[in-house]
């Protein structure tokens, strides 16, 4: 019937290694090593990050408006109607 999943092809000169699921520490130094090294990337970027945002909002914010002001009528054009 063929070979099984696990041994479709032979790969030579790779070595894995595994740890057992017993072994290993799910979440190990999360709040001496990674809340801060979270804090550092993130001061590090939020330069490079925010302003093309905040730009972009400022953009979007204006044509939205822009465009809601263009779309009323001019009540001046209508004053001698009847």
């Amino acid at each position: 019937m063929g070979k099984h999943f696990g041994n479709l092809a032979r790969v030579r000169h790779v070595i894995t290694y595994s740890l057992s699921p017993f072994e290993q520490r799910a979440i190990p130094n999360i709040f001496s090593h990674g809340l801060p090294n979270v804090m550092r990337r993130f001061t590090s970027q939020v330069l490079k990050v925010v302003p093309p945002f905040a730009v972009g909002y400022l953009i979007y914010s204006w044509g939205t408006e822009e465009f809601e002001r263009l779309k009323r009528k001019n009540p001046a054009d209508y004053e001698h109607d009847q």
